[in-house]
């Protein structure tokens, strides 16, 4: 576990969550946050998360651990420190040498992959390939199984309103994602469906319809997530060869020393990893 930017609350909910777990797990912290005063974000202290990113991957890579819970961390200070990645995400699969990976938020019954992830909402309707979506589409349904043992039910949202209202707003749904979801479809019969009009299907997903919804971007799937399960909702990077996840918030740094943070979410990332790694493990020892 790292505590994310020492200046946010994240040492604060890490201590939290610790203090309340109760799982069957050998618990190693990363990182040290007292020199650094809550709620004043320094460069020293920025570093001091990168440093324990790069260890918590160096530990992972090499067996020393099995799954990684990462703290919250701030982007834009990240990004004046010389970090050279749009998030955590993306680090531990560079770290990993991998391509083939997801961003995957799931809490109180709702899961979303995203089919692209941090990148400027004017560049998503070009960036958006098919590759993209049957990657992310797989391990999707890849996670769920882990999560539920047993087959998923994925819907996968269109990009523009109502799912392009049959081409009279935006043709992504007719040429991209259509398309796309009849390869899903044959490849997995019986998992996926759509595209769905993206303003409905995530009361579908709570209702208990659908177990996963596939995302075209960021915010159409972490708006409903957060609005749904904010204390509770984790981030997991799937496909890495090591379990990652985290909260589904930042570093707050407003709150940070005032015993006001929720530590809801990262205990909810602790007690994922464990339950994830439990699967995985039984998994193996029926092969």
């Amino acid at each position: 576990m790292t505590a994310g930017d020492p200046a946010g609350i994240g040492p604060e909910i890490l201590a939290a969550a610790l203090a309340r777990f109760s799982g069957n797990a050998e618990i190693r912290i990363i990182g040290n946050a007292s020199p650094i005063k809550p709620g004043h974000p320094t460069e020293t202290g920025t570093k001091m998360a990168i440093e324990a990113l790069e260890e918590a991957a160096h530990l992972a890579l090499h067996g020393a651990v099995d799954a990684i819970v990462t703290g919250p961390v701030s982007k834009t200070h990240l990004h004046r420190a010389g970090f050279a990645f749009p998030g955590q995400t993306e680090f531990f699969a560079a770290r990993a040498g991998t391509e083939n990976f997801a961003m995957i938020l799931t809490g109180k019954g709702l899961t979303v992959g995203l089919a692209t992830i941090h990148i400027p909402v004017r560049e998503i309707a070009n960036r958006l390939t098919e590759p993209a979506i049957l990657q992310t589409a797989t391990l999707l349904a890849d996670f769920l199984t882990t999560l539920k043992n047993g087959k998923p039910r994925v819907a996968v949202a269109g990009l523009n309103p109502h799912a392009g209202e049959n081409g009279d707003i935006g043709r992504e749904e007719i040429e991209l994602i259509g398309p796309a979801i009849a390869k899903l479809q044959a490849r997995f019969p019986g998992i996926f469906s759509g595209p769905h009009s993206p303003d409905t299907v995530f009361s579908q997903a709570v209702a208990g319809t659908f177990d996963g919804v596939l995302c075209m971007y960021h915010d159409q799937g972490l708006i409903p997530l957060k609005l749904h399960a904010f204390d509770q909702g984790v981030n997991v990077s799937w496909g890495l060869p090591f379990l990652r996840t985290s909260p589904d918030h930042g570093t707050a740094f407003d709150l940070a020393g005032k015993k006001l943070a929720r530590p809801d979410s990262m205990i909810a990332a602790l007690d994922l990893a464990v339950k994830l790694q439990d699967s995985l493990a039984a998994s193996r020892n029926r092969l």
